[in-house]
């Protein structure tokens, strides 16, 4: 296999180097195309309007010869760049190890499951990991990199269906304290304050958008076995159609609006 990493917290964060050394010390061989800097929510955005950038990065938290390499883009360019023009054999996509979760609608905002999506739509199977934690919490990247290459060989065995990726959630504990695995369907959260409305020393209005998270905790659910202790894997795909829908709209008259 070639594994592309991938993230959308910057080539230099601790996720990915966690997981690109477990991943050398498993003898599998990968290598990273990520961004120069921090592009957290960009969600699927693409670079169209200006030239891309791409470098070797022959420094950092990596093995001595790494193969890395830094995108002045998003997420998605950088897997563009990677299968296009640097590995064209890449066999899979992993983004991540990111810093916080991805659960519920933020799979709509988040540039780590946008990376994925976009190896999916080159044709290779991905995989989305965020561990549950924040940047006051001691982080255990070790316990997701150790889930990611159980994940990995599921694969070698269990091929995913084409246009399918998988967006695997992981408590912050230690390995030793994860309860199990839960197949899940995506969730919901939503913010509390999602707006806040401030001013400047010169008294010029400007805004935060944050907010507090509100899950539900429907079982099932990625929030409801993440917030249990579980790992949360979810099988999601770009296919975005009602098809509950489809006859009912259509039989609505919807498609004789110009008659």
């Amino acid at each position: 296999m070639k594994i592309l990493l991938t993230n959308d917290d910057g080539v230099f964060a601790p996720g990915i180097s966690v997981m690109a050394n477990f991943l050398n010390k498993k003898n599998y061989n990968s290598f990273v195309v990520a961004p120069n800097r921090e592009r957290s929510s960009v969600g699927h955005a693409i670079t169209l309007h200006r030239p891309l950038r791409l470098w070797r990065v022959e420094n950092g938290p990596y093995p001595v010869g790494y193969q890395t390499y830094a995108c002045d883009g998003t997420p998605s360019d950088s897997v563009v760049l990677a299968v296009e023009e640097l590995e064209p054999e890449t066999s899979l996509v992993v983004s991540g190890i990111n810093r916080g979760p991805n659960v519920g609608d933020d799979l709509t905002y988040s540039g780590t499951v946008s990376a994925a999506m976009e190896g999916v739509i080159l044709g290779c199977p991905a995989i989305a990991v965020s561990l549950n934690s924040s940047r006051e919490d001691d982080e255990n990247y070790e316990t997701a990199a150790h889930i990611v290459c159980k994940v990995i060989q599921w694969i070698n065995v269990n091929p995913l269906p084409k246009g399918v990726l998988l967006n695997i959630n992981v408590p912050n504990v230690p390995l030793s304290l994860i309860k199990g695995v839960k197949v899940t369907r995506k969730g919901v959260r939503v913010y509390e304050g999602k707006v806040t409305k401030l001013n400047d020393p010169h008294g010029r209005v400007y805004f935060w958008i944050s907010g507090r998270p509100e899950d539900q905790l429907v079982e099932g659910c990625d929030v409801w076995a993440l917030a249990r202790g579980y790992v949360s894997i979810t099988p999601i795909h770009m296919d975005m159609t009602c098809y509950e829908c489809l006859e009912e709209v259509r039989n609505g008259g919807l498609e004789t609006i110009l008659s």
